[in-house]
């Protein structure tokens, strides 16, 4: 079966995030994979590129804030490390442009792990507030996104998979697998308007995951796909109490620019639950 061995978490705030720390330690466990985490945010060097010219003084001063943001990171990852029981978890950080460089630690990972950008924390955020559809598109690879309101328990239990016959959806079908296999309620969901009567949209996704040794329930929605699909999405994983959203991530980007479909967007922006999705 699919395996995770590796997953991979990006911190930009440690003091905020350390409250996360037991939910991704044991999600971490229930797939016996190990944890690994990355502080990479974007460096005030590169903030403020004109501090550092030759004629500016402010070159010193820039770096010694750099080192005592860092240090103040570093502090608070400690302290939630102590607190979660978790001490021998190494600190990484980096000191280059954050999507580049954790895209770059990512390789080696099976699942990453991100937090949904927060508005109100435009300040404290140390990323640009496309970093996950970014670091989604520079990998490939699956990522566990959190959302940034309170969630009290590790997600997996009750997963609601948003089906497709699309490229988006099955590597994210395949990238959850390791989770749905582990899952106590794993239900399907699809609206496909150009299905005939009597056809079941979500029977790909149903027979990939019952070879897999995953019994889920179909839920087709009949009739024309809502306009605000992402919105319904979020409403029906709510209606189902799901702990978890499963679903491709839709856009495309050149050179950082990103233009994100509008379910995507909608979910990345309003999403109430975690999401696990793959591009």
């Amino acid at each position: 079966m699919n395996e995770i061995k590796t997953l991979l978490w990006h911190l930009d705030n440690p003091a905020a995030e350390g409250r996360r720390l037991p939910l991704v330690r044991d999600l971490a466990r229930r797939l016996d994979a190990k944890l690994e985490v990355v502080y990479a945010v974007t460096p005030l060097t590169m903030q403020f590129p004109f501090a550092m010219s030759a004629e500016s003084s402010a070159a010193g001063q820039l770096a010694a804030c750099e080192a005592e943001q860092r240090k103040i990171a570093r502090a608070g990852f400690e302290r939630a490390c102590q607190a979660a029981g978790c001490t021998d978890l190494p600190w990484q950080e980096t000191q280059d442009e954050p999507v580049r460089a954790f895209s770059q630690n990512a390789w080696a990972a099976d699942l990453l792990v991100l937090g949904q950008h927060d508005p109100k924390a435009e300040g404290a955020s140390g990323v640009p507030a496309d970093f996950v559809a970014s670091v989604l598109l520079a990998t490939g690879k699956p990522a566990l996104v959190l959302p940034y309101i309170e969630i009290a328990e590790a997600p997996g239990q009750s997963v609601l998979v948003a089906w497709k016959a699309t490229r988006e959806s099955a590597r994210a079908l395949a990238g959850a697998l390791p989770v749905l296999q582990r899952a106590r309620q794993v239900r399907v969901l699809s609206w496909d308007e150009a299905e005939a009567p009597g056809t079941d949209a979500t029977a790909p996704a149903l027979r990939y995951l019952q070879r897999h040794g995953v019994a889920a329930q179909a839920h087709v929605e009949r009739g024309r796909a809502p306009r605000e699909l992402g919105d319904a999405l979020l409403s029906r994983a709510a209606d189902l109490r799901a702990d978890l959203l499963v679903m491709g991530c839709y856009g495309h980007g050149r050179a950082r620019e990103w233009a994100l479909g509008g379910v995507t967007r909608t979910v990345l922006q309003s999403m109430t639950l975690p999401v696990l999705m793959a591009h």
